[in-house]
């Protein structure tokens, strides 16, 4: 099996990072990845907002708490509190996507953060793709937050990839084969 086939088939997303900052080599290498996303038309929808300052991810993270412990629903509050209590799992490095909400924009948000998760467990990472990182955006002060996190005029949060090493790790999803249809 070639190195991108076992990447692929070995990745898992990981909830449970070490406190241990990536390097200078680990970032660039990531977000060389992100940038060589494609995209429809070539028009790159996003702008990527690397955020290393632990206390910035400690804040989202409780921005994005006590959202969901005001819910009516309190199932993902409940299920984030069961993990730890910390929906960004003391990640050291947050890749927040930033989007412009163009026609395919979502889709290529979605592949950038796809390359930037298989370049991590490339490089020895852990990394879990994270939609929940968009509950902050959602709520009282989303645009002091967005001002705060530099997103250009017009942006909104697209997705989010938690990036570092990994303290424990778990073996990837089973494959449904249920899931294809051949025709």
């Amino acid at each position: 099996m070639n190195e991108t086939l076992k990447s692929i088939s070995e990745r898992y997303s990981c909830r449970d990072f070490e406190d241990t900052p990536l390097t200078k080599e680990q970032i660039n290498a990531v977000v060389t990845s992100a940038l060589a996303s494609p995209s429809a038309v070539n028009r790159q929808p996003w702008q990527v907002i690397v955020i290393t300052d632990k206390a910035l991810i400690d804040e989202l993270d409780e921005r994005a708490m006590n959202v969901l412990a005001l819910a009516e629903d309190k199932s993902g509050y409940e299920r984030i509190k069961a993990r730890g209590g910390k929906i960004f799992y003391n990640a050291p490095c947050m890749v927040l996507v930033a989007s412009d909400g163009s026609n395919y924009a979502s889709m290529d948000c979605g592949i950038l953060s796809q390359n930037v998760s298989l370049a991590a467990h490339s490089l020895g990472l852990g990394s879990v793709i994270c939609g929940m990182a968009g509950i902050p955006f959602g709520a009282d002060g989303a645009d002091e937050l967005k001002k705060k996190l530099k997103f250009p005029e017009g942006y909104n949060f697209g997705i989010a990839v938690l990036l570092g090493k990994a303290k424990s790790s778990k073996p990837p999803h089973e494959h449904d084969l249920s899931k294809v249809t051949y025709l």
